[in-house]
């Protein structure tokens, strides 16, 4: 039976006497770090004992409708699901229906994964990720979108094989509570999604809570938003996970509130010596303070004992926090792709809150962090090693982003007290870095300057040159990758892992980790080029598209190419007010005649396939094309030169291109309607080519590619063609440029703005 609407939650709940300045001050806080990190959603709820104290929202719950977030605001909150999977489990154990240190073939005969080590599989370990199973199934694992049913993902796991033996290490594993709630399906007889609803939402008072889509629920689903390293960001799918007991439920912060007022009163599901046994470090010694519990994660908050558990999906980053033997808790949610720090740290700082209020000590509101100036943050830049440990910290904009070999996803750094920059980017938070002379302190520890050679890193051994690329799916891509001399995956859009080579066609993940264990698997064609890779139990296929290879990107226009020109040639620009420059088009080639042209518009080789120029000509605005002169004789100094694509376009051109271009790829054409740099004589696209062989540079992606290897920013590639494109950019930015977010090869000048949209052909142009 569904329950009522989620709008019938209130909009707001308190706050409480007690709780209002500590309401207001995370409210602040919260819309900060909200603006800070470009989340359209969030939703939090206090709990003091048995009283929801607070419970809010902010933003957006779906900001293309600017529907504002509240207290109703549905969350899929991933992982926090395993909580209610494993109390479903512990009624059951109560009740002596199953035993938790039972071999779980006892309940699940047909669950037979290859265990060498002689030691069964049970529950407990199951519940605590210690029965060494693969993080993902083969069927119904994160990445799969087909609606894989819970028995046919368990029985995929007949395919694997465990990665360590039971009860030896702790490895984190969705497909680990897909079983556990697979047993909870096979003993009540009924689907997994309705026996929770009836067994342990319902009789907790949870009526805005579901494993299923239910249609209240979805009324009110916040919008999801997922983004890539590279800057690109796209609304999250909604799919149903196969290991739906793991990650699928839906749920409101006021509801989460309930669960956690439960847990404190005890009793009301299960006995309160049976939750005591939940939050008790399994596979440690008997004092241990820390460590996986059944279901919850056990440790400490300033000395406090915390039991909690984080949540990530596609879209969605929710943090449960209890300080059970304080009674407070926290549950926060937000709508976007992995924001756990940040829920993280909210929770935490309002739990630190809550303390003091109760405890009537002055509220300390938490500590802020801000960009540092451009210069500040350029001062950190650079290379510095310590040990094999290679930290590098580049500069964009104005916020320096630090990598190491030793974490596994880069880490934004903003200014925090004094000189000090602090990692707080929503993805992460705590990494503390500051500068003595030539050395780059992180977290205390010395890392001494490494000048960087100009020799450009080698090319990939040939092992590799057919395993590099993208696999996988639209919602989530497996990039394989080389960097310093190593194959590397990126996976789930962040994580960053250095492979060890197995074979040529085998390699492993490191020993710690999302995948720690897991192996990758390549399977080629008679060319050698890899079709898959089962990466870590999953079977991730190539992503291929046109040009992928280094041949033209070329898409079919939305209409016949000359009823574009000739609608786009009888439109008008859009009217401009202001005062602007006159305009001085220079010909790129008279200020520099070793300045290269291959103006692919006037050929067939271009994305329409047909010419768009009766002329091969480039031309910029006097200080545009003066500036790219400076940055031609740079790069020249480096054995390079610059290659020109194209330079003023004439307004119907860009026309020509939007109405060309289907709409999923309008991000790499200007919109008509406010004009282009490119019609201003201040836009440019270009490579570079090698002087001594006069041939073009090589990068992730291919000149007019509408694809995420175009971006800048994009990982993928190998070190070479990545430090290719940073010494193009690099030298163009020297000179005034700054590089478009979707394209490595397109540069704005600086005064851009100061210039009328223009619409004169080339052949009006003169010599």
């Amino acid at each position: 039976m569904a329950g009522p609407l989620a709008s019938q939650v209130p909009a707001v709940i308190g706050p409480a006497a007690r709780y209002e300045e500590v309401s207001r001050i995370l409210n602040a806080f919260i819309q900060r770090e909200m603006r800070d990190k470009g989340i359209p959603a969030l939703s939090i709820a206090l709990v003091d004992d048995q009283s929801t104290v607070w419970a809010a929202g902010f933003g957006e719950e779906d900001p293309a409708r600017h529907v504002p977030a509240d207290a109703g605001t549905v969350y899929r909150v991933g992982s926090v699901s395993k909580l209610f999977t494993d109390l479903g489990v512990m009624q059951l154990a109560e009740r002596g229906d199953l035993d938790l240190d039972a071999p779980v073939a006892r309940y699940l005969p047909e669950f037979r994964p290859r265990n060498a080590s002689g030691t069964s599989i049970t529950l407990r370990q199951l519940m605590s990720h210690y029965a060494g199973l693969v993080r993902e199934p083969p069927e119904g694992h994160y990445f799969d979108d087909r609606g894989t049913s819970l028995s046919a993902m368990v029985a995929s796991l007949n395919r694997t094989a465990l990665v360590y033996p039971p009860g030896t290490h702790r490895k984190y594993s969705n497909a680990a509570i897909g079983v556990v709630g697979y047993v909870l399906e096979r003993r009540s007889g009924q689907p997994f999604a309705r026996y929770l609803k009836s067994a342990v939402l319902q009789p907790l008072g949870l009526t805005a809570s579901a494993f299923e889509p239910e249609t209240a629920l979805v009324r009110r689903l916040a919008r999801g938003t997922m983004w890539t390293l590279h800057g690109r960001a796209f609304d999250a799918p909604r799919f149903q996970l196969g290991m739906s007991p793991a990650g699928s439920m839906y749920s409101t912060m006021p509801d989460l509130a309930l669960f956690i007022r439960a847990l404190f009163a005890g009793g009301r599901l299960i006995q309160s010596a049976t939750l005591e046994s939940m939050w008790r470090p399994q596979f440690a010694r008997a004092d241990a303070r820390r460590g996986a519990g059944l279901g919850f994660s056990i440790d400490q908050l300033d000395g406090r004992r915390r039991v909690s558990h984080g949540g990530a999906i596609y879209g969605f980053a929710t943090q449960l926090a209890a300080l059970p033997d304080d009674k407070l808790g926290v549950a926060v949610s937000a709508s976007k792709d992995g924001m756990n720090a940040l829920t993280t740290r909210i929770a935490d700082e309002a739990l630190r809150l809550m303390l003091a209020a109760r405890a009537g000590r002055a509220l300390t509101a938490p500590d802020t962090t801000a960009l540092p100036s451009r210069a500040s943050a350029i001062s950190f830049a650079g290379q510095f090693v310590r040990g094999g440990t290679v930290v590098d910290v580049v500069v964009r904009d104005s916020l320096p982003v630090l990598s190491s070999t030793a974490i596994d996803h880069p880490q934004g750094l903003r200014r925090w007290r004094g000189d000090t920059l602090i990692a707080d980017d929503g993805m992460s938070f705590g990494t503390k870095v500051w500068r003595v002379g030539d050395a780059l302190y992180v977290n205390g520890a010395r890392y001494a300057h490494r000048a960087v050679s100009l020799t450009l890193p080698p090319a990939p051994i040939p092992a590799w040159r057919g395993l590099l690329g993208e696999y996988g799916w639209d919602h989530n891509v497996l990039y394989v990758l080389e960097k310093g001399g190593r194959l590397t995956a990126l996976i789930e859009w962040f994580f960053e892992y250095p492979l060890t080579r197995i074979s040529d066609d085998v390699y492993a993940f490191p020993g710690t980790g999302l995948y720690a264990g897991e192996r990758l698997v390549f399977s080629r064609d008679a060319s050698g080029r890899a079709t898959h890779v089962e990466a870590a139990s999953v079977v991730f296929p190539r992503r291929t598209w046109v040009g992928e290879d280094g041949g033209i990107f070329r898409i079919v226009p939305l209409k016949p190419v000359e009823e574009l020109r000739t609608a786009a040639l009888a439109a008008q620009p859009p009217v401009e007010t202001g005062e602007f420059r006159a305009s001085d088009l220079v010909e790129l080639v008279t200020l520099d005649p070793t300045i290269r042209l291959d103006v692919r518009y006037a050929t067939d080789r271009n994305f329409l396939s047909v010419p768009v120029y009766t002329q091969a000509r480039a031309f910029l605005q006097r200080p545009a094309a003066e500036a790219l002169a400076r940055a031609h004789r740079r790069l020249q100094s480096l054995g390079y030169g610059l290659l020109i694509h194209d330079g003023y376009r004439p307004w119907y051109v860009t026309k020509m291109f939007w109405d060309g271009t289907p709409v999923d790829k309008h991000q790499f054409v200007a919109d008509p309607s406010r004009g282009s740099r490119h019609n201003r004589g201040c836009g440019v696209d270009l490579t570079m080519y090698n002087l001594r062989s006069g041939a073009p540079m090589v990068t992730t992606g291919g000149y007019d590619e509408m694809s995420d290897r175009s971006y800048p920013e994009y990982p993928g590639g190998s070190s070479r063609q990545r430090a290719l494109r940073e010494i193009l950019r690099s030298a163009m930015e020297a000179e005034g440029f700054s590089v478009y977010d979707a394209e490595w090869w397109h540069f704005d000048y600086r005064d851009w703005q100061r210039y009328r949209i223009g619409n004169q052909r080339f052949e009006d142009l003169g010599r």
